[in-house]
């Protein structure tokens, strides 16, 4: 769930912020958070290694992306082209539609070279989609279709066209990357009667942003173009190399794709087989055309590359169980089963044996495309998972569900007027205590969703999110203090469904974020992951949104974000054995009514202002213990390390950047840097930098 170019919703926890005097509350100028007195002898941790919780699992470091708008094409994928199945007709109109949803920009159009009328959409001949664009010739004079903008680089680039004509068309396909007759490249093409793909290949003699492609023709008669495709030679299998790079060396363990909001209309059959005659889809979750060029093939592919864990999310919204189970069988099924073989065909004899699989998105959203009642949807959630399990019983799936925090602040479910009363436990709107009565043995774990924003927080007067101004060390914390409440709601529902103190059913938050860039985002992320390592009792994976967010890129290029470097730090430097860690500062009680977003108890660590969390590594050679300061001053803190005995030497990793708002921007000077320094680990005093998050490595003596 991103709305309008993934702008973060905002939710947390519990029984309403119903007093009257929210309002005001949270409207007003938070001028600082209520803290405790500092204690005079100044911070300290205790950090218990005696006391270790489950560990973490890696799949908390996973992220999530979906078809929304051109965000996957433009960052993953590496063709250059837009529209390339001519989905819109090409005309000098500009494109139908507003465009929105994820569009880094806007889509090129294809244009006709010379008026208008010299090109027409043939609807009865169309190589694929609703129609294909026909060129009328003129003898010498050159007709066709360009399209502009286009991000090159100096390098070689591969491609094809699908075309046909008559005898007399004479078509070139040129390449302009400059201006002056050495700055472009052009290739005859072959054409015949009927369609024909024909091979494409140019060599790019500069960088630019002001690329251009030109079909024209000269002779008589017309000619038509089916599909064009346009890649750099070091594509791979379709990926750009540099963004796949990049996310494989973060080892972030496991992807869900291709839902979000996207999946609730995706016919999965439009993108499998020949790409060139997958046609292009209108996405109504998001008010933009989907080429299909990435289906199941190409998503465990890119999987494949970036050495991850596919999680497939299907779709419950306009989808029904049949497609459900034979979705599954397309991927996991043997080449003898029908679905199965159709995979075959398209070139993949082996099963994909997916293990993870996300039955439906955020189906408890009003703004989901097939949302119903919780009723039905449990009917439905019972009868998809009845489908699939018949063709592949060993898969684990994890259902949409929606704790009372998220029902509230999100407002999920049509209410009558503005004003969206706090969710109560067992009530018709708790999508989760749903899903566990009616629902339980039908699913292995729990889907929640998280999104937050710095400047806001629930009014339970108002009955939505309202306007907060607070200092950063609260701002960063919005995120986690959702974490903290959903795992007070997860205590209440082990009260009320006591099935589920096994522990056997556990919670993927595999949708979350908070709205924000630069340092401060990175700070953010440091907060969360911190609160995920205090309750891996029962949060076993998570997905952050987007996954390729922790990237800034262009069309060409690409490095590690700020967001990015903070994953980076905490899945490669970090335990994986949580311990115990005490302090003499505990965070400040709660200044909102308990309810919506507020926890009853704040997130963080006793050591305020600062986050302070340890874990062993795996095989309890070294003690982590990691920092997180969003105050603007450096802060000393005394580390004591108990039962725990460390060597002389340890390492320190530091993150910060030059300023709260320092970003990491493609062609320009990093902002937010990563450095590693050796400590002396007798000196129990550290000092840790403000806006940064530093993590301490004590290897055992």
């Amino acid at each position: 769930m991103l709305k309008d170019a993934i702008e973060a919703f905002l939710f947390n926890r519990r029984q309403a912020l119903q007093n009257t005097g929210a309002a005001a509350l949270l409207a007003s100028t938070v001028a600082a958070q209520a803290q405790t007195a500092r204690p005079a002898a100044g911070l300290t941790a205790i950090v218990d290694a005696a006391k270790t919780a489950p560990p973490i699992s890696n799949h908390i470091f996973g992220a999530f992306i979906e078809h929304i708008g051109n965000l996957i094409y433009y960052s993953l994928w590496a063709e250059v082209l837009d529209d390339r199945k001519f989905y819109f007709a090409v005309d000098s109109k500009p494109l139908p539609q507003p465009q929105r949803g994820g569009f880094r920009g806007s889509p090129n159009k294809w244009m006709p070279i010379g008026a208008d009328a010299t090109v027409t959409m043939d609807k009865a001949n169309a190589y694929v989609g609703e129609h294909s664009p026909v060129v009328a010739l003129a003898g010498g004079q050159a007709r066709g279709i360009k399209q502009e903008k286009l991000a090159l680089s100096r390098k070689g680039y591969t491609g094809r066209i699908v075309i046909a004509g008559d005898p007399g068309a004479r078509v070139t396909v040129t390449l302009i990357w400059g201006d002056g007759p050495g700055a472009r490249q052009s290739v005859g093409v072959p054409v015949e009667a009927a369609w024909k793909t024909q091979p494409l290949k140019f060599n790019c003699g500069a960088d630019t942003t002001e690329g251009r492609m030109e079909i024209a023709g000269t002779g008589t008669g017309s000619f038509r173009i089916g599909a064009i495709s346009l890649m750099p030679d070091d594509n791979l299998d379709g990926f750009r190399a540099d963004t796949i790079a990049l996310i494989k060396g973060m080892n972030s363990a496991i992807w869900r794709l291709p839902g979000g909001n996207f999946v609730s209309n995706h016919d999965w059959k439009n993108a499998v087989g020949d790409p060139d005659k997958r046609p292009t889809t209108w996405d109504y979750a998001w008010n933009a055309p989907q080429p299909n060029d990435i289906g199941g093939h190409e998503l465990m592919r890119m999987c494949e590359l970036m050495g991850v864990e596919p999680y497939l999310c299907i779709n419950t919204g306009f989808g029904e169980a049949r497609s459900g189970a034979e979705y599954l069988e397309y991927m996991n099924g043997a080449a003898t089963t029908p679905m199965g073989r159709w995979r075959a065909q398209n070139g993949h004899p082996e099963p994909f044996k997916i293990k993870y699989w996300n039955v439906g998105n955020e189906m408890y959203g009003n703004w989901q495309l097939g949302h119903m009642s919780l009723d039905h949807y449990t009917i439905k959630h019972n009868l998809f998972v009845q489908g699939m399990r018949s063709v592949d019983p060993n898969i684990t799936i994890i259902a949409s569900g929606a704790m009372p925090d998220e029902m509230t602040v999100t407002r999920a479910m049509n209410y009558p007027g503005e004003k969206q009363p706090q969710v109560q436990f067992g009530s018709e709107r708790d999508w989760t205590g749903g899903l566990l009565a009616k629902c339980y043995g039908n699913f292995d774990l729990l889907a929640e969703h998280c999104y937050t924003n710095k400047d806001q927080r629930w009014d339970g007067a108002q009955g939505k999110m309202a306007p907060v101004k607070e200092p950063v060390v609260e701002q960063t914390r919005h995120q986690a203090h959702r974490i903290r409440a959903k795992s007070e709601e997860w205590e209440e529902y082990k009260r009320r469904f006591p099935a589920l103190n096994d522990g056997k059913v556990k919670v993927a938050l595999d949708e979350w974020n908070q709205g924000g860039t630069g340092m401060e985002q990175a700070l953010m992320v440091g907060m969360t992951m911190q609160e995920f390592f205090r309750h891996t009792d029962f949060i076993v994976m998570a997905a952050y949104t987007m996954g390729v967010s922790w990237l800034d890129y262009n069309r060409t290029h690409s490095i590690l974000s700020a967001t990015g470097m903070a994953f980076d730090l905490y899945n490669r430097h970090f335990g994986r054995i949580p311990v115990a860690v005490g302090g003499n500062s505990p965070v400040p009680a709660p200044q909102y009514p308990i309810g919506g977003d507020q926890p009853r108890q704040n997130s963080g660590s006793p050591t305020y202002p600062l986050d302070v969390s340890a874990a062993l590594t795996s095989d309890s050679k070294a003690l982590t213990v990691s920092v997180v300061n969003a105050t603007e001053q450096a802060q000393d803190l005394t580390l004591d390390l108990q039962g725990f005995k460390p060597g002389r030497r340890g390492r320190m990793w530091q993150l910060g950047g030059t300023t709260l708002q320092a970003v990491n921007k493609v062609g320009q000077p990093p902002q937010v840097s990563l450095k590693e320094t050796a400590f002396d680990t007798n000196r129990k005093k550290l000092t840790v930098a403000p806006y940064s998050i530093a993590i301490y490595e004590y290897p055992a003596s």
